[in-house]
């Protein structure tokens, strides 16, 4: 049987892989409703097509094997002796290995902890959740991301709640596992709450050995709520990834995005906000940087269903050596959403004579009364910035680095943790030293 149109296609016995799905869905004792739907993705799997990325070609890659089982145990535990008293949660593979979350939130109804455990405090806000903001028939990878994650957590924040301090996400790939990182994050904020959530994605290990990761985050963001959320993808140069961040957002509701995109291996990526409340409001910021010979396909989308909300995008992106990066902003105004508003803008800027870029923007109107713009550009680094630059005594590799952190800032600067952004300029000097050297 075919589980994926790839290069690499998977053959397999289709009565033994759906009952390695019965098995592992009986395994963690998932309840009946979840154990239709993992069966119902798996029917699909072959009826669905791939998503499209315009102008992207990976339908080759090997993008999933059909497995689905855990890590027994893992030896790469970084040191965490610096955590902070922020809440945190994280997890290396399936395994969740640290839970913080201050008494005062727990006693205000917060949750943030791992699937199966959130499953037995709220099962019914679960069940209502999972795959309303990515529907288990979009396409295929969507289809078999439900059929096959073998790990997730869940961040539930209550109506009315607030929560000052950052709360941050740690899910770690460790390399020297051959256990798919199927990955689902789950975040609800309740009606009227307010917070900020960082989440990362790295790996760790030094074997490198092929894997795939099929990573689907879902925000759903209840009427009134505002949610600052970031993120930094570093995962490793072995790791062919396709990851999904769809957010749904109900009247007044708002989410704030701010992703760094800094993997090493080959991705697509799809970050999408729907606006089916009156009034909401989403704002995508997307840095990413390609290296190496490595392909990069950033589809960013707003569609705007109600009136009078607001979608903007702006991505910004870095190519060095061979590699391969391409953006499309789609902007999609739906029939009945007077007053909305959508912009975009997607800006390149190419290191290298070697790189290949795509800006694509895409605007789709249905409705009048409403407004729309859009900006693309691909283009070098600015020869009056570098030698303004260089007039006032810096080298050229300096002079370089600091005309880049300034193209990326606008992204870099929202991200609320101060670690996390020196994390983003940290990669895009070791991506220019390995370029140089």
């Amino acid at each position: 049987m075919m589980i994926l149109k790839t290069k690499y296609l998977v053959e397999k016995d289709t009565q033994m892989t759906i009952e390695s799905i019965k098995d592992f869905s009986r395994g963690k004792n998932e309840p009946d409703w979840l154990y239709h739907l993992r069966l119902k993705a798996f029917e699909q799997i072959e009826t669905l097509e791939l998503p499209h990325i315009e102008r992207v070609k990976f339908h080759r890659w090997n993008l999933g094997d059909g497995s689905i089982f855990e890590n027994e145990s893992t030896s790469n535990v970084p040191n965490f002796t610096e955590l902070g008293n922020n809440p945190k949660l994280v997890q290396i593979g399936t395994q969740t290995v640290i839970e913080q979350l201050p008494m005062s939130l727990i006693e205000q109804g917060v949750i943030f902890t791992d699937f199966y455990s959130a499953l037995e405090e709220i099962p019914e806000v679960i069940e209502k959740s999972l795959s309303s903001a990515l529907n288990i028939s979009e396409d295929k990878l969507a289809a078999y991301h439900y059929a096959y994650f073998n790990s997730a957590a869940v961040l539930y924040v209550p109506d009315n709640i607030t929560i000052e301090q950052p709360i941050e996400a740690i899910y770690m790939q460790d390399s020297d596992s051959d256990v798919p990182f199927n990955k689902h994050v789950l975040v609800i904020a309740g009606k009227n709450s307010h917070f900020s959530y960082l989440e990362r994605f790295e790996s760790i290990g030094k074997n490198r050995q092929k894997a795939t990761a099929n990573i689907a985050v879902e925000v759903i963001a209840q009427e009134g709520s505002y949610i600052k959320f970031s993120a930094i993808d570093r995962l490793g140069e072995a790791v062919t990834t396709y990851i999904s961040r769809r957010s749904s957002l109900a009247q007044d509701a708002t989410i704030d995005w701010a992703i760094g995109v800094m993997n090493e291996g080959n991705v697509i990526a799809d970050f999408d906000s729907d606006l089916f409340g009156n009034g909401s409001t989403a704002d995508l910021k997307v840095v990413a940087a390609s290296s190496g010979r490595q392909v990069q396909g950033i589809d960013t989308r707003v569609t705007n269903y109600g009136q009078n909300s607001v979608g903007h995008i702006l991505q910004h992106g870095v190519i060095l050596d061979r590699g391969t990066l391409t953006f499309n902003g789609i902007g999609h105004i739906i029939k009945g959403a007077k007053g909305a508003d959508a912009q975009q803008e997607s800006r390149v800027l190419m290191l290298s004579d070697k790189a290949r870029s795509d800006a694509n923007p895409i605007l789709l109107i249905d409705e009048n009364e409403v407004t729309a713009g859009h900006a693309a550009s691909i283009g070098q680094v600015d020869p009056e910035d570098m030698y303004y630059l260089m007039s006032r005594g810096l080298d050229e590799e300096t002079a370089e680095r600091l005309v880049i952190r300034g193209f990326l800032g606008a992204v870099i600067t929202e991200i609320p943790v101060k670690e996390v952004r020196d994390n983003i300029i940290s990669v895009l000097d070791q991506k220019i030293d390995r370029q140089v050297n």
